[in-house]
């Protein structure tokens, strides 16, 4: 594993990586950009190529190339690396003797799932995905598959492949019956897999299907939330849609399976649908670490626009930008596209309105009168507007909205300021600044040289001399910082020293200055030393006092002439 590691890192560049999910700049020796953990006006997060590490001074996340996709695609070490060893050709291959850990043993059950019901897919079900509008395709890249009538035919087939009851209840795929068996969870269902964004399976979404199927039993049937599922942080389609959401600089963002086939199948690859959850403020997340841009293509019903609303504000809160797409009443986008073809789809998504437009329209065409239409968008739409992350877009829609309702911004701006807006992170950049001390500069970039291959200074000898120039107690302080602080100050070092600078001018500088503070200090403490002996009359501390004062003026005197 080690040694797959070392080659990822080897074939891929941290700046590389990284810049595919933010957009970077050279700032000194290394690179910069918005946060992508978080939200904020000022780039605070900096990546090294030269030592592969990241860091941001805002919430304080760094680490190394593996680190940083395990982050911001929410994987875990292994689904990270599988994402990194494709991006590099790296076959990935595990030693024999590694053992598999509780997630290993999960995985590969809902791989073994999968696989079973894929293989189930019957004449019947092909036939109806196909009236549908899908094609074989699609249910082929898709993994489409079926679970049949039987109460426990999955969970026979999965002990048969040597998974034990607890890991089969674990995984989501069945329960503990009343008589002490396996109940399967899917049972007469059209089964959609729910892949993490590594594209290994983590759940299922079942559509009921079949003559044996339960009359009263749901349409649409999720796993529950396992170690391995977490519906409001996993997107239908996520996977297979960031490569096209990264190109085209957007996210379409829609209600079901159906749709999201749909959808792919009519060219537009960047959509992505929620899984028995509403959109959340972690979507958002996970949609603007890839783009800022989101368009919403609810169903055009009731429940559809009401979805779309609470959609919009999670999205707003989360830093996006937010268009929706509307759709003939009656419809979703599934039904649009069969009946009305890819063109019609195309059409609704590239006509989208920004949310305020969208719903000023809404509203205004259902208000009976003008003030029937103020009280509604001073109710509806500005919570929405108070949701908005931009300032200069806020400025925007605040002009837009007082133009409809033909009022003053002023007012506009009034109203807004008495709706409440969901509080945001602050933060500031940590960087070495001229109040910080001498000492902890000098220290940065011992920290930063150190970590280099080929240091331009003896770090053996510079951290002697700068033991020796801080005096025993601050070098005993420097030492007993915690890594994050030594990763922010490595950052710090090489962004003041890391480009166009002679390095080792600048650390004996360093050193030189804070020898002469110290002994400037020391000089201040035996005056004020010396005048209390000469006070008391202590003639032998008055001459241990002034031997020390003569020798203090003489470093100091000896360190100018040097400097």
């Amino acid at each position: 594993m080690s040694d797959t590691v070392q080659q990822i890192k080897d074939k891929l560049s941290i700046v590389d990586v990284v810049s595919q999910y933010v957009k970077l700049e050279r700032s000194g020796a290394a690179m910069r950009a918005r946060c992508p953990f978080h939200n904020e006006r000022t780039p605070s997060f900096f990546v090294s190529a030269e030592r592969g590490t990241y860091h941001c001074f805002g919430c304080d996340k760094g680490g190394d190339i593996l680190s940083f996709v395990e982050e911001i695609e929410g994987l875990d070490f292994k689904g990270a690396l599988k994402v990194l060893a494709e991006k590099a050709g790296v076959p990935l291959v595990y030693e024999r003797q590694e053992k598999k850990d509780d997630r290993d043993r999960l995985f590969e059950l809902l791989e073994a799932a999968t696989i079973f019901y894929t293989g189930k897919l019957d004449e019947k079900a092909t036939k109806y995905l196909k009236e549908r509008g899908l094609k074989q395709e699609t249910m082929k890249e898709f993994r489409l598959g079926q679970a049949g009538a039987e109460w426990s035919e999955l969970s026979d087939y999965l002990k048969g492949k040597k998974f034990s009851d607890a890991e089969i209840i674990e995984a989501g795929v069945a329960k503990r019956g009343d008589r002490g068996g396996l109940i399967d969870k899917f049972r007469n269902r059209i089964i959609f897999p729910i892949a993490d964004s590594a594209g290994r399976v983590v759940g299922f979404s079942g559509r009921i299907f079949g003559a044996d199927a339960h009359p009263d039993a749901p349409k649409y049937l999720n796993s529950p939330e396992t170690p391995l599922f977490h519906k409001s942080r996993i997107l239908y389609g996520f996977d297979r849609s960031k490569v096209a959401m990264r190109k085209l600089n957007c996210a379409v963002l829609v209600e079901g399976q159906m749709d999201l086939l749909a959808s792919h199948q009519a060219g537009w690859a960047n959509t992505v649908a929620v899984s028995g959850t509403a959109f959340t403020p972690e979507h958002a997340k996970l949609i603007r670490r890839i783009t800022d841009n989101l368009v919403i293509a609810l169903d055009a019903d009731a429940a559809g626009i009401k979805a779309a609303g609470r959609a919009a504000r999670a999205a707003l809160q989360g830093g996006l930008h937010v268009k929706v797409a509307q759709l003939p009443a009656g419809t979703d986008p599934a039904d649009l596209i069969q009946k009305e073809g890819a063109d019609a789809w195309k059409k609704a998504i590239r006509e989208s309105k920004d949310i305020i437009t969208f719903l000023l329209d809404v509203l205004e065409s259902g208000a009976k009168s003008k003030d029937v239409f103020r009280r509604n968008v001073e109710i509806a739409v500005l919570p929405f507007l108070a949701d908005v992350q931009s300032p200069i877009a806020r400025e925007q829609y605040t002009r837009e909205i007082a133009e409809r309702l033909h009022v003053s911004e002023a007012a506009v701006a009034e109203a807004l300021g008495k709706t409440p807006a969901t509080p945001q992170e602050k933060s500031e950049e940590k960087t070495i600044r001229a109040g910080e001390s001498k000492v902890k500069q000098a220290y940065a970039l011992l920290l930063w040289q150190r970590s280099l291959p080929k240091p331009e200074i003896d770090t053996g000898a510079y951290e002697k001399d700068l033991a020796e120039a801080a005096g025993k107690v601050a070098a005993t302080v420097l030492e007993r910082m915690d890594e994050r602080e030594r990763e922010r100050l490595r950052f710090s070092a090489e962004g003041l020293y890391g480009r166009g600078q002679n390095v080792l001018d600048e650390a004996s500088s360093l050193l030189r200055v804070i020898l002469q503070e110290r002994l400037s200090r020391e000089l201040a403490e035996a005056a004020v030393a010396l005048k209390k002996a000469e006070g008391e009359g202590d003639q032998g501390e008055i001459d241990i006092l002034m031997q020390s004062t003569q020798l203090l003026t003489k470093k100091i005197a000896d360190l100018h002439k040097k400097g």
